[in-house]
Parts: C-alpha cells; structure tokens; sequence
C-alpha cells in the first residue's frame, strides 16, 4: 500500500501504471468520479492485490468467499466500492487478498446519529469493531431521554459489529448542560435512578458497552465524575460490558478552561475501561481556518495521556470531515461549513484549485473563489489519517474513535484495511 499525491497532467491511468495496477479498481476504491477527474494534489490510496478474482455470471459474494477460503467480512473490506452490500456484477474485479503490512492492531469505533443513510452506515461497518448510536440524553430527575436507534442496532447486528450506547449531558438545542451535570452529579438518588436507566436500556436492546459524554465540567466535579463513571463500571463489568469515557484534549493535568477542568484524566483512567480522547475540533465552526486536528497538537494530548492512563485503555479519535470557511475570517460573525473529505476534492475539482499540504499541521487546505467570495478549506485526506492511525498503533493505544459516519472517507477505510490489523 502506498499513498499517491497527483501532480499536473497526471490521469488515473497513468497513475496506474506507474504502480502496475488496475486503473478501474483504484478509481473504484477511491470513489472517484465516473470522468475519472483528478485535483492536483489529491492524496489516492494504491492497495496491491495478491490476488483478484474477476466476477462470472451467477457468481455471488458467499461462493466467491467459498471458492477461496476467506470470509464474508475480509471481501467486503478489500472491496470497498462494494457498499457493505453483496450485490455483484458480472465482469466486475474483486480483490481477495491483500499483502500482510499491518503496522499495529486497532480497534475501531464509529458514532453515528440515528438519521444516518442506510447505505452510508452499510459502507463502513465492515471496518467497525463497535457502534455508538449518538446519543441518550439524561433527565434532571435521572431519567433517560430515548434515541430512536432501532436501525442502527440492527445494522450493527448484520455485520457483527457491537453496538455501543451513548450517555451524554446534550440537550435537544444542541448544546451539552454543565447545570444538567450538576445536578445529577451531586444527587446520589438520581445517579442510582440513571444508572438502573442504564442497565435496564442495555439489556432491553442488546447494548454491549457504553460510552459516556459529560462536557464542559467545573473542576469542583472532577472527582463525582470519575466516582459516577466508577460506578457505571461497578454495574456493567459483571456483563462484561466495558465503559468508555469520552475526555477533552488536555495537553497537561491543570490546564485551565471549562472544556477541560472537569476532565481528570488519572481518575477517569482509573474508573473506565477506556478513555476515548476528542482529539479534534481545533478547527471548528466559529474559529478561524486551520486544521480540524493539527498532529502537534494531537501528539501533545496523547503524550499527557499515555503519562497518566495505560496506553491499552487509549482511544484516539480520529475526524472524518473538514470545514469550508468563507473570508476575511471575522471573529463572532464568520461560520464555518462542515464538509467530509469527498465534498472537498470535489470542490478542488470544480474550481480547478490544487490542493495544498500543511507539513506540520500534517493537513491538506486550499483556497477558492465562488460568487465573489474567497474561501478557504481545511479537511482530512489519506496523509493526514495516515499520520493519526500511526500514532495510535505506535503508542500501542487499544484504537480509535470515528467522529463521525454521518459522510464517507473512503481512504481512511482503505488505510485501516491495508495497513492495520482491525480488532
């Protein structure tokens, strides 16, 4: 597996036979466009097959699996232009196998909102190790706020993934309530009244782990927290249903701010099964243009974290989208659009923009012009998750959390597939 960047004049078959491989299956695997049209600049995954199997008439993807010996789950992973579905079509190639070069083993988890395309989930749950439906919201009294999840759970089911629940302080405005958290925080009834909400959820659905999302904490709720978490733990272990908390991206155990105080992450290592660490949003709606997830930045988070929390326990989340803001950038008043990846490339595209590469934010951005409007883009390509997935597996972090699913990255499956052992 390699990671091609194009240059000018550069086409899909040229650029497949500099590799000596199928123009028609890396055009497939990167879902590009049917005119084959390339951004200069644009990052392409190049996957060398061991073996390919051209599709006969009849053939069907558990006869093909039969035929050589492998599953179901490997040919919809080596395939990704196959949607997570089994429908084939004559004359079309199939790749069966793929050369060992895992550079580590990760797990991978994958939040989704309940409105989410079926097609759009059926295409990356063959990657997933677990599922999270976001998100249950709590009540002041204890209660839970229902998810319509139905389908997720059943999707998840379908391809043996595991579903995870979601437990978070947001509100229906949108928003994550610090006076919520208070106030469950300091009532031990109400705790016990949640977490029996909990268990009882868990069991009705076929929940199978939780995850739990307390933002924006006063410091003075550092140690309820971890205690609330600890307690959600005690509950859940005898099921063997693990707790993951989700922790702000500190990069040192005082560091001020109401994002972060109410985060301690030795006590909340120590109370969950796993600590998911919200390595993104650097680069967000109301700030100014740069990276979703600059890489110093998200080094400095994991280094502090593995200093305080065993690396098994470590999830780094991983963005899979961008944003698109208009300029001049005015503080209070310019929004940013989120965009996924391929929505990018297409803009490039259109625009006839090449993409440029931030060495050390380890990002592509670019510029362009519509309607009289500059704008400026900043997204997540091959290189940039290229450069995350390694960090994890080189800290031997136990693996990453997707935010979100909501659009598709079709490079950040391929990496995974190509270069990780998915687990």
């Amino acid at each position: 597996m390699t990671i091609h960047v194009v240059s000018p004049g550069e086409t899909v078959s040229s650029i497949a036979r500099l590799y000596g491989v199928s123009p028609r299956l890396l055009a497939r695997q990167n879902q590009l466009p049917p005119s084959g049209e390339l951004a200069v600049g644009q990052a392409l995954v190049v996957l060398f097959p061991t073996q390919i199997h051209t599709v006969l008439p009849g053939d069907s993807l558990f006869s093909i699996a039969r035929r050589y010996g492998v599953t179901m789950q490997t040919l919809l992973r080596n395939n990704y232009f196959l949607l997570g579905l089994s429908s084939l079509s004559a004359g079309e190639e199939l790749v069966i196998s793929l050369p060992d070069e895992s550079r580590g083993t990760l797990a991978v988890n994958g939040y989704a909102y309940p409105f989410i395309s079926q097609a759009v989930l059926s295409q990356q749950l063959p990657y997933l190790t677990s599922l999270t439906p976001f998100t249950y919201g709590i009540t002041p009294s204890g209660g839970l706020v229902p998810l319509g999840d139905e389908m997720l759970l059943a999707a998840a089911r379908r391809y043996g993934v595991t579903p995870w629940m979601h437990l978070s302080t947001l509100t229906e405005a949108g928003n994550f309530s610090s006076s919520l958290a208070q106030q469950l925080l300091t009532d031990p009834e109400g705790q016990a009244m949640l977490i029996q909400a909990v268990e009882s959820t868990m069991l009705a659905k076929g929940y199978r782990g939780l995850d739990v999302d307390f933002e924006y904490l006063p410091g003075a709720l550092s140690q309820p927290y971890a205690a609330f978490i600890a307690a959600l733990r005690a509950r859940l272990s005898p099921y063997g249903w693990p707790v993951t908390v989700a922790v702000a991206p500190k990069q040192r155990g005082d560091q001020p701010g109401l994002l972060y105080e109410g985060h301690d992450y030795p006590a909340l290592g120590a109370a969950a099964d796993y600590v998911l660490l919200m390595t993104y949003e650097w680069g967000y709606t109301y700030g100014p243009p740069m990276a979703v997830a600059p890489l110093p930045q998200v080094r400095q988070v994991l280094s502090y974290a593995l200093s305080v929390i065993p690396a098994e326990k470590l999830f780094l989340g991983v963005p899979t989208y961008g944003y698109d803001w208009p300029l001049p950038f005015v503080q209070g008043v310019t929004q940013a659009v989120s965009l996924s990846p391929q929505m990018a490339l297409a803009l490039a595209r259109r625009y006839g923009v090449e993409i440029q590469y931030d060495e050390s934010a380890q990002a592509p951005w670019f510029r362009y012009r519509a309607d009289g409007v500059d704008h400026e883009v900043w997204f997540e390509d091959a290189r940039s998750a290229r450069a995350k997935l390694d960090l994890a597996a080189e800290a031997g972090a136990r693996g990453v959390g997707l935010w979100n699913l909501m659009r598709l990255f079709p490079q950040l499956y391929l990496l995974l597939n190509g270069g990780y052992t998915i687990g």
